[in-house]
């Protein structure tokens, strides 16, 4: 019964004996199938016959050290038939021993895992393969982003300096045209008006000496007219200087200007029905440039004037001062000028300030009256201005250091 069931075992598995020294005494039908050799290639020879070359002698060692210390090898073995194929067997090794617990024979019996450990393999080389092509991905991607990050930061840099350069350049040519055609203006209006005003000056010398009644009342009037001529004669003066970059700051009081910016508008004001109020608790006390100062709060007084004087019912300009903190100016002068003309159209009040910007007919309106407002406030008194719809009328806000 035993002796069949060694049989059937060695007929249907790969079974291989060899002697004490390693050589081979019997193979099964299944081992001379998978290695191509036939019986008598292989008896008497040792398994070398069918050893892979990748196989290294360190593993021959150990299996060898395990069976001849009388203990079961379990392991994986490449071998190669004889067609020069590659074939894997797990294999188990174990000693026969006689009585006297010695070593007779060796039994090895194996199992094929060839297409297993080939798939296996084709899995893990496929695995390397794909972990290397990841790498070179990854490390592709990360050096294609830092050129990217590199070609935009150094895109960024020039376009911002092209911006720079381009807008600082618009801007001087800006500034040159338009001072320069505001120069000349200037420089026009000052020639035609002074030998008006010296016309002026004599005639009322000649009206002072001969007239001889009611003098107190003509010398009211003589003086009047005398600080009006004054008055107009500064302004060229005031306007001139302007345009010179070595003007020099005064400290003024803000109601003193306030008051020769109405005494000037008084009469035209009073011919349209205008009322003018002025509200403050303080004579406020301000660094700057007093009669530019006067030209920004005229201007914008006749703006003003321009938006009611065609208003039917009450129209009025309202003028306030007080301390206010500002989170860029800090602790400044705000004052604001406001009437009830009805405001600025939505789609044109952010461009008030802009130079030529005019809605008034080419003969009443320049459009650099605000702009230079701007100019004066912002330039010369670094300060703000700023205009906004309120109620129903324009409300002008002016921010001056304290």
């Amino acid at each position: 019964m035993i002796k069949q069931y060694i049989e059937k075992i060695e007929k249907n598995n790969i079974v291989s004996k060899t002697d004490i020294d390693g050589k081979i005494i019997f193979v099964s039908d299944a081992f001379c199938e998978i290695s191509g050799f036939n019986r008598n290639e292989l008896i008497g020879n040792k398994h070398n016959l069918i050893r892979h070359p990748d196989m290294q002698n360190e593993n021959f060692k150990k299996m060898w050290d395990t069976i001849l210390n009388k203990e079961i090898y379990k392991g994986t073995i490449k071998n190669l038939s004889k067609n020069k194929k590659a074939f894997y067997l797990n294999t188990i090794i174990f000693p026969i021993l006689d009585k006297k617990d010695n070593i007779i024979e060796f039994v090895a019996l194996r199992y094929d895992i060839t297409e297993t450990f080939i798939a296996n393999e084709k899995l893990e080389k496929k695995d390397k393969e794909l972990k290397k092509l990841n790498l070179m991905l990854e490390e592709k991607v990360k050096k294609q982003t830092m050129e990217l990050l590199d070609l935009n930061k150094n895109l960024k840099k020039r376009i911002q300096s092209q911006v720079e350069k381009s807008s600082k350049r618009e801007r001087i040519m800006f500034s040159q045209a338009r001072l320069a055609s505001m120069g000349e203006m200037i420089g026009n209006i000052a020639h035609q008006w002074r030998q008006p005003l010296n016309n002026l000056n004599i005639t009322l010398y000649k009206m002072k000496k001969e007239f001889n009644e009611d003098e107190q009342k003509f010398n009211k009037i003589y003086n009047e007219a005398k600080n009006l001529t004054k008055k107009m004669s500064d302004t060229i003066d005031d306007f001139r200087n302007f345009f010179q970059p070595d003007k020099e700051i005064e400290t003024f009081y803000i109601n003193e200007t306030i008051d020769q910016a109405y005494l000037l508008l008084e009469k035209t004001l009073d011919n349209d029905n205008i009322k003018i109020s002025f509200n403050t608790l303080e004579n406020f006390k301000i660094n700057g440039y007093p009669n530019e100062f006067s030209h920004v709060l005229i201007n914008i007084i006749n703006n003003s004037r321009d938006a009611l004087k065609d208003k039917k019912g009450e129209k009025l300009i309202n003028i306030e001062t007080k301390a206010f903190h500002d989170k860029t100016l800090k602790e400044c002068l705000h004052i604001s000028i406001t009437d009830n003309g009805g405001g600025i159209d939505d789609e044109i009040i952010d461009k008030v300030f802009e130079p030529y910007f005019t809605t008034k007919h080419q003969s009443s309106g320049t459009g650099i009256g605000l702009y230079m407002c701007k100019q004066i406030i912002e330039s010369s008194m670094h300060g703000s201005i700023s205009v906004k719809n309120k109620n129903d009328g324009a409300c002008f806000t002016i921010k001056i250091p304290l």
